[in-house]
């Protein structure tokens, strides 16, 4: 095999040379890997994953091929990651905000009413922040490749309508398996219960919990309408996903197979962005027409939720740590011309 220098030489060392002009042959090996998730086929955490693995394929001339396991069938979040750090599952993607119990800083991106749009979340993720929680995680075994995004989550469930923040009090509110949406929905008067989202339709099917909160596009595609009557658009987490790989596997790829990859995953992070914002807008519409009820928050009653989780907030920024909080806040203030 050629040594860095020597391929420099050739001009065949760069990544973006090795992509533009097709994958050298010589250097890609054959792969089998599975990409697990937790969503099932038709939302656009999917789509992206579909995505993805053609674009893997195309790139490596069919000598990469990327299995997918979806609808959590290889199980929920916390387990694949498990998965991922012993090398038994190749990939997943999942709310980045799970990954607070392998790597603390990861809490910031589940303080509430963080960010005010997906473009927003965009900018942050992308940048300085983003990149410098994915440098966390070789150290536990993880390799992040991109952010995707799941979205703004609404609240549903089976007893009540809920138009003020009274009306939380005492409801059973499934949440992921993370310490600030369980505290969040804590503070709001709720009865926070911590399920794996592949548990959470027999859950609210049985009573278990009253209910949930996750994007629209999440209601329509696991059938939430089937069991809850009320919806509540409460914008008041957003969920940036991201694309992880078992730093087993990775570190016996070489560089152009890296580099392919990397590509592949920040191809698809554009599109799956683009689909997940278009369903997000046509979801709620098609949420009404399956007969839930949908209720807005006014101004006042979303500040009445706001100013319940501000001691949340502080609480978790000192776990979290004052100097991971500070850069967050310090690039939403510069994305916002501050």
């Amino acid at each position: 095999m050629l040594n860095r220098l020597t391929k420099l030489a050739l001009g065949l060392a760069l990544p973006m040379a090795l992509l533009a002009n097709g994958p050298a042959m010589a250097e890609i090996r054959e792969h089998n890997l599975k990409f697990a998730a937790a969503n099932n086929k038709g939302h656009p955490q999917v789509m992206g994953m579909e995505k993805f693995a053609e674009l893997v394929k195309e790139k490596s001339g069919g000598k990469i091929e990327v299995k997918l396991f979806p609808g959590g069938v290889l199980g929920g979040d916390v387990q694949t990651v498990s998965a991922l750090q012993g090398g038994v599952i190749e990939m997943t993607v999942l709310n980045a905000g799970i990954l607070a119990s392998n790597v603390k800083q990861f809490g910031a991106v589940d303080l509430p009413f963080l960010f005010n749009s997906g473009e927003e979340a965009d900018k942050v993720m992308d940048g300085a922040f983003g990149t410098s929680l994915m440098k966390l995680l070789p150290d536990t075994g993880l390799v992040g490749l991109a952010y995707w995004e799941l979205g703004f989550r609404n609240l549903t469930n089976n007893r009540h309508a809920v138009t003020k923040l009274e009306d939380i009090k005492g409801l059973k509110i499934r949440t992921i398996q993370s310490p600030i949406p369980i505290e969040l929905f804590n503070s709001l008067g709720a009865n926070a219960v911590p399920l794996p989202y592949t548990e959470l339709y027999t859950a609210l099917e049985t009573g278990t919990v009253d209910g949930q909160e996750n994007p629209a596009a999440n209601i329509i595609n696991a059938k939430f309408f089937e069991v809850q009557k009320y919806m509540t658009v409460t914008r008041h987490q957003y969920n940036p996903q991201i694309v992880l790989i078992s730093k087993k596997f990775w570190d016996g790829l070489n560089e152009e197979e890296k580099a392919i990859f990397e590509a592949a995953a920040t191809e698809a992070r554009d599109y799956q962005r683009k689909v997940s914002r278009e369903l997000d807008a046509k979801a709620i519409e098609e949420i009404k027409k399956t007969g839930m009820e949908v209720a807005e928050l006014s101004p006042e009653e979303t500040q009445k939720l706001r100013d319940a989780v501000k001691p949340l907030v502080d609480k978790f920024a000192a776990q979290i740590g004052a100097e991971t909080v500070t850069q967050l806040f310090k690039e939403l203030d510069t994305v916002r011309g501050k």
